[in-house]
């Protein structure tokens, strides 16, 4: 099952990532794909923000990994585009992030290699004008589940 979503703005990004959060709640696993600035950070900030942090989301670009301890959930967001080698991620303590009830956001996961488990969503945003054509497939169960509950922006 795949959905496509057209985002005509920064707005309906967020959209996109605030219908995701209410999906994401349980836990999951997320891979977000799409070329440098094609919107990946921002919809991960529609998420994060929705699932209840109240400050500002930035791009974990020199981290690999920024945490949110929010309310009754734990959430980790992942940009591997400087991971020179997906065995890095050993320094990190990679498998301790994907716990079941965990929400992980990976921005560029095709970096991680082996390294990550398979996601329950991939969402492909991709430059369409002057807004962003989203693109998502379940890649699981759960993620069946939520894809099916998402409606049209």
């Amino acid at each position: 099952m795949d959905t496509t979503f057209s985002l005509s703005d920064e707005s309906a990004t967020l959209k996109l990532g605030q219908q995701l959060a209410v999906q994401l709640r349980a836990g999951g696993v997320l891979y977000l794909q799409g070329d440098l600035g094609a919107g990946k950070t921002t919809l991960s900030r529609g998420i994060i923000q929705s699932l209840g942090h109240s400050g500002a989301v930035k791009s974990p670009t020199y981290t690999l990994v920024e945490p949110y301890e929010l309310p009754g959930l734990r959430v980790f967001h992942f940009d591997l585009y400087r991971l020179a080698d997906p065995e890095e991620l050993e320094f990190i303590g990679i498998r301790d992030y994907f716990d079941p009830g965990t929400v992980c956001i990976i921005e560029w996961p095709d970096r991680g290699g082996d390294m990550i488990p398979p996601p329950d969503l991939v969402l492909r945003l991709e430059k369409q004008g002057n807004g962003r054509l989203a693109s998502l497939v379940a890649n699981s169960a759960a993620g069946q589940t939520m894809l099916g509950r998402l409606t049209k922006i």
